[in-house]
C-alpha cells in the first residue's frame, strides 16, 4: 500500500509509503488521503489526524508521469477531492515533516494546524519552475502566514529552504532532531486526542471560518488555471526537460 492508514489511540495516521519513488504522489495515492479524511470526519473514533512520510523524505510532490498520462481535468479528480478534504477537515490536523517536501507536500502543510519538521527537512513550492502556478490555495494563504515578499520569493523562484526558515516564517511550529520527529508529533497529537473533541472542534472552526469561503474559491481559481496550464508550451518542455534529464529552455516563450 503506498498510503498506509491506521487509528490508534484516536490518531488516525496516513502515512506516505512509496520509498522508491522518493513518496512521489499518484492519483491513486491522493484518491486514498481524501477517502481517509472524508472517513474521519463522521468516524467519533478519530480526534485527531497525523500525516507523516519517512525518515529520509516527506513528499516529492506529484509524481509527474502519472500526472501527464492522468491529468487532473476536473474539479472531481483525486488531486482536487483532496485539497477539498484537507481545507475543510473539521478535526485537528497534525504534520511531522522529514526530509524533502516539494510542491504539494508543502501547500498541504498550510491546512495543516500543527506542523513540526525534523532539521533536515527541505521545502520548496517549484509550481513557476514547471510552467504551472500555485495550487492549495497558497497564493492566498502563504503571503498571509510569511508576508508577501517573503511568499513571492518562494513561489516565483521555487528554490528549496530549510526547516529553520520554514520555522522563522511561521510555516512550521518547531524544529526538533531527525530522530525525534515522530516520537514528537505523536505525543503533540495524542495531547489533541486527549482533549473535549467538540471544544477542539469549535476553537478551529472560529479560527479559520472567516476565510473557509475564500480558501475555497482560491483552490478553484487556482485548479481552473493549474488545468490549463498543464497543456500549455511551457509546462510541456518544463515536464519533457524534467525526463530528458536536462535544463528547460523557456526563452522560446514569451
Amino acid at each position: 500500500m503506498e498510503i498506509l492508514t491506521g487509528n490508534n489511540a484516536g490518531i488516525l495516521t496516513i502515512e506516505f509509503n512509496r520509498p522508491d519513488k522518493k513518496n512521489a504522489i499518484t492519483a491513486a495515492m491522493y484518491q486514498s488521503m481524501a477517502d481517509a479524511l472524508q472517513a474521519a470526519e463522521t468516524d467519533d473514533a478519530v480526534r485527531a489526524i497525523l500525516f507523516v512520510g519517512k525518515p529520509e523524505i516527506f513528499t516529492a510532490g506529484n509524481d509527474l508521469a502519472d500526472f501527464v498520462a492522468n491529468p487532473p481535468r476536473t474539479e472531481t479528480s483525486p488531486v482536487f477531492q483532496f485539497l477539498r478534504q484537507i481545507s475543510q477537515a473539521g478535526k485537528p490536523i497534525v504534520a511531522a515533516v522529514s526530509g524533502a517536501a516539494v510542491g504539494i507536500g508543502t501547500t498541504m502543510l498550510m491546512h495543516c494546524d500543527l506542523v513540526y519538521a525534523a532539521d533536515n527537512a527541505r521545502f520548496s513550492m517549484p509550481f513557476a519552475q514547471l510552467g504551472l502556478c500555485p495550487e492549495a490555495a497558497s497564493s492566498l494563504l502563504l503571503p498571509q502566514i510569511v508576508g508577501y515578499q517573503r511568499a513571492a520569493e518562494k513561489l516565483l523562484l521555487g528554490e528549496a529552504f530549510s526547516a529553520q526558515e520554514a520555522c522563522q516564517m511561521g510555516l512550521v511550529n518547531r524544529v526538533v532532531a531527525a530522530d525525534q520527529l515522530l516520537e514528537v508529533a505523536q505525543q503533540q497529537a495524542a495531547k489533541l486526542a486527549a482533549l473535549p473533541a467538540a471544544s477542539i472542534r469549535l476553537t478551529k472552526r472560529l479560527m479559520k471560518g472567516h476565510q473557509q469561503e475564500a480558501i475555497a474559491a482560491k483552490i478553484a481559481e487556482e485548479g481552473q488555471h493549474f488545468r490549463a496550464m498543464l497543456s500549455a508550451p511551457e509546462a510541456k518542455e518544463a515536464f519533457s526537460a524534467f525526463f530528458e534529464k536536462r535544463k528547460p529552455d523557456f526563452t522560446q516563450f514569451s
